[in-house]
């Protein structure tokens, strides 16, 4: 791990030192289990601090007011674990994560615990959480889907007021082209702080083409 990345990611987001620390625990776990269970690529975790920990505070600068986010198949808990972590000590800041993997959300699980970040873990899939949520201001997923199926999944929160950001890479211009066909959607792009060639993806309304 580079010590200066991790100081750099921290003072580019004004990580108090508290946090800091919750965030440690969090990179020692994440390669802790990845011996167990392949969590992340395991060429990332040289880079974990930009490739994974930055990659998912940037989304706090983007909806610094939400308080209330949804991230689908959470995996190792990018992003929602780590903005949980990085959001705990803000008023009624609390992040849902959806993960169908057992294994990954005894993971999610020990992690918050440790950290005490305020997450409530699904062991569930997506299809059979996301309808019954209510007052969400964010769902979010990253590497999880395509665009396509990711506004299918979170069709009952965009139409009702909840915002998507969903990081994409490169290929972010062709998964819209692909999306339209199917859904009338006010978008717009937000440039990555840790990849030039990736976008984040902001939705904040959605309808159903008509056939």
């Amino acid at each position: 791990m580079s010590t200066d990345l991790r100081s750099r990611v921290l003072t580019e987001h004004n990580v108090s030192r508290e946090t800091a620390e919750a965030l440690d625990l969090y990179v020692a776990q994440l390669t802790r289990w990845q011996t167990v269970k392949n969590l992340v690529g395991p060429a990332t975790l040289a880079e974990v601090w930009q490739r994974h920990v930055a990659d998912a505070l940037q989304l706090l600068t983007i909806a610094p007011e939400a308080r209330r986010w949804l991230d689908l198949g959470s995996g190792a808990g990018i992003p929602g674990l780590i903005l949980a972590i990085a959001g705990r000590g803000r008023s009624g800041f609390h992040v849902e994560l959806v993960e169908s993997n057992a294994r990954k959300c005894a993971f999610l699980s020990e992690t918050a615990r440790l950290t005490g970040a305020p997450v409530t873990v699904h062991n569930a899939r997506i299809e059979a959480v996301i309808g019954h949520r209510a007052g969400i201001d964010i769902v979010c997923a990253r590497a999880l889907a395509p665009l396509t199926q990711l506004l299918a999944w979170s069709e009952p929160l965009l139409t009702s007021g909840t915002v998507g950001l969903f990081p994409k890479g490169r290929d972010a211009a062709a998964e819209l082209t692909e999306a339209e066909d199917a859904w009338t959607f006010t978008r717009d792009l937000i440039p990555s702080r840790t990849d030039s060639q990736a976008r984040i993806v902001r939705v904040t309304s959605l309808s159903r083409v008509d056939p």
